[in-house]
This record gives C-alpha cells, structure tokens and sequence, in this order.
C-alpha cells in the first residue's frame, strides 16, 4: 500500500498538490499535506537545492541529512523531475491533470517561458489553483529581483526595528522568517481558492509577495507612523510599557517582566514591588513612585537605571521556578523564558502531545518533530511520515499513476529527466 493509500485521512485527503517550492515555500506545502492532501514534492534529479541547508543530522553535511529538509517537507511523497526537458514538461503536464494545487516559488514569467504558466495549465485542468510565492510578487518594479531572506525582511519594514538603538537593524534568524509567513500565507490563499472552486468551479493564480507577508506583522511601528508620523527608534518599547528591560536574568535563567507607565502601571506594577517589599528588597525610592505619573517616553535615564538595580537584585535572588510559582501567587504579570530543552521536556506540550516521534529507518533512529498546529475534533492535522528521500516514490507515480514502464524509467533516469 503506498504513503498516499495509508496515510490517516484529514481535511484535504481528497486534494493533490504538485510542489514545485525550494526553500522559500516548502511550509506551506507542509501545511497542506499536515491537512492531509497528498503533497508530491517535484525535485530536479539529483536533489532540491533545500537538501542543501543545514543544519545536518550530527552534524555531517549530506543531501540525505538536513535537518531543514526534514523539518518542511514531513507527510510529503517525493519524485524526482526536470521540467526543463521536453519530456519532463509532458510528465509534469500529465501530473497536473490529476492535480488540484501547484505551488511554486520560481521568478516571474520562468514557468511561462516553459509552456507551464497558469494559463497554460489551466487548459489542461481548468480546477487547477496555482500558488506562485516569490519576494516581491508577480506584478510591480520589483518583480523581477531577486532576494533572499534577509532582504525581504529588510524591505519589509521589520527589521528595522529589530536591535539596539545604537547598532545597525540586524535579521534576527539564521534561517528564513519572511519566506515562512509567505508559506503560510500561501497556504490560506491556496484555502480561500479552493473554497472559491467549491461554489464556481473555477481555479485561480494566487500570487504571494514575501515582503507583503513581512510587511502585514509591523503592526505596531506601521500604526506609529500612521497616527503620529514617528519611527519607533530601535530598541524602544511600544506605548504604554517604560523603556526597560523585558528581559531580566535570574539565578538559572531569565524571565520577561515588563514595567509600565500611566495609570496601567499601578495595577500591573505594584504586585512585583508589593513582592519585593516583602522579602526585604524594595527601597523607599521604588516603593513611593507614582507609576501612573510616568510619562513611558520621557523619563530621566537616571531614574530608570535606578529601577534596573534594585529589579535586578530582586530577580537575581530566585531561580526560574520560584518565579513562576510566586507571580502566579501574587498576580504578577511575569512569565519564564524557555530554552530549547524547556519547551522538549514541558508538561504542557506533553499534555497535548505535541510532539511526535517519525521513524528514519535510513539513520537508524527516530526524530521528534513539532507536531499538529491545531487540535480539531474530526480529521484534525497530524504528522505520520518522515521527509522523501531523493527520488523516493518515482516508481509509486510514474510506473503505478502514469503506467511507465521500468525501461522507460531507466531510460529517464539515464537522459536526467528524471
């Protein structure tokens, strides 16, 4: 029985996407097969160029080993194709007719010139919806640049905000962040399409700009400039929280406690310094501030460095725990910083089962992903498979769906369509 036949039936079961994406849109078909569509990840012979990122499995940089391939592509079945060669643009033509999705992250007008182009494969499927991402769109003067992640971020207005005051805008991950919320995005316009088939009967090209996608969370330094014409500087808190620290070291760790001004930091100050009074560790100087008198942007650094100390003192007395455990005693608005190994052994994932172990029996080993982005009472989203190896299912499509013969595959595979 093949992946497809035996996997746990979801929402989009009944639905098939051709996924064309390299690293700049693998989530959302990942989205989409996580919702159980049967999601065919289409790679050049050889490999996609996203088998080339790390990190790799102990660290050993092979095709077969990224950790950031196996993270985007679990659920997915893989076959190997050019759509470049004549013959491979048959084969992915004849795959269409059987689809429902392609999705795609290549420039501009690149499948166009090569007779794939929406208009094109609409004759062939007039319900076929194609989900282009690309960094600045399909339309505009920017359409055909190139940009990798950090520029779109940059271009996006967000990382501007991103670092300290007195440094250059810095991005704030090594791996992609404008190209995961354009996957995401792409995946709830690959929705509204689909839902838009359901009552016409017609498909559509969805066109998803990266930087559109960055652009839609600036909320908060996007309203800045609209109703007051300010850039936030660098660095700053938005209204009404007092420029300090969010983070705040303890004796194993770090906490987020944020300080406010005006009439909200009366009720949400006064818990952690009634606390810190307590135990001893509040001052006459800290103890009598007028909260609700504290303009958030205009005070004297000298008095906001006095908060520092004696907060600091206070925090650097406890550990992560006895934090927690005494905020949620006391009202206080605070909440711990988890470090990686935090959230793997957390009771509160474990409850949910959020995390869910997939067998590669290549490695000889079993890895922990994060698991459904939702919980849903029927068909819910789930994770039951590892990522393709290159080529996995060639024989499962090409020889079982498109009825080739085990010569023809050879002859493709010797010809590198396949």
């Amino acid at each position: 029985m093949s992946m497809a036949q035996n996997k746990a039936q979801g929402m989009l079961s009944p639905y098939r996407v051709l996924d064309l994406t390299n690293e700049k849109g693998l989530l959302c078909g990942k989205l989409l097969a996580d919702l159980g569509a049967d999601v065919i990840k289409v790679e050049k012979p050889g490999g996609d160029s996203a088998r080339k990122v790390g990190p790799f499995y102990h660290d050993e940089p092979h095709p077969e080993k990224s950790l950031f391939w196996f993270a985007y592509n679990t659920n997915k079945r893989g076959i190997t194709l050019d759509i470049e060669t004549s013959k491979g643009r048959e084969l992915f033509k004849r795959l269409v007719k059987t689809a429902d999705f392609v999705i795609e992250s290549f420039q501009p007008g690149y499948l166009e010139k090569l007779g794939l182009g929406y208009s094109a494969l609409e004759k062939l499927n007039p319900g076929i919806i194609m989900v282009s991402i690309t960094p600045f769109g399909q339309t505009g003067p920017y359409k055909d640049y190139n940009a990798p992640d950090i520029v779109v971020w940059a271009m996006s207005g967000f990382m501007y905000d991103i670092g300290d005051p007195d440094r250059a805008p810095v991005h704030i991950s090594h791996h992609s962040q404008a190209y995961l919320h354009a996957g995401t995005q792409a995946a709830v316009g690959a929705m509204l399409a689909l839902r838009h088939r359901t009552m016409t009967g017609e498909g559509q090209h969805v066109d998803v700009s990266a930087q559109e996608s960055a652009v839609i969370i600036n909320a908060v330094g996007a309203s800045f400039w609209d109703m007051i014409k300010v850039l936030q500087r660098r660095g700053e808190r938005p209204m009404p929280t007092l420029q300090l620290p969010w983070t705040w070291q303890c004796k194993d760790g770090y906490v987020i406690f944020v300080y406010f001004g005006g009439p909200m930091g009366i009720r949400l100050n006064s818990p952690l310094i009634k606390w810190m009074d307590d135990e001893g560790l509040a001052s006459d100087f800290i103890k009598k501030l007028d909260w609700a008198s504290l303009n958030p942007v205009s005070q004297t650094k000298e008095l906001l460095d006095a908060i520092i100390v004696e907060t600091n003192k206070f925090f650097m007395s406890h550990t992560i725990a006895e934090l927690y455990e005494g905020a949620l005693k006391r009202n206080v608005m605070l909440y711990p910083t988890a470090t990686v190994k935090d959230i793997m052994d957390s009771a509160q994932l474990a409850a949910r089962d959020y995390w869910v172990e997939l067998d590669y029996p290549e490695l000889g080993t079993k890895i922990k992903h994060p698991g459904a982005f939702a919980h849903v009472a029927e068909l819910p989203p789930k994770l039951w498979c590892r990522a393709p190896l290159i080529g996995e299912h060639n024989r499962e499509i090409y020889e079982k769906e498109l009825n080739l013969s085990q010569e023809d595959l050879l002859k493709f595979k010797k010809a590198r369509v396949i």
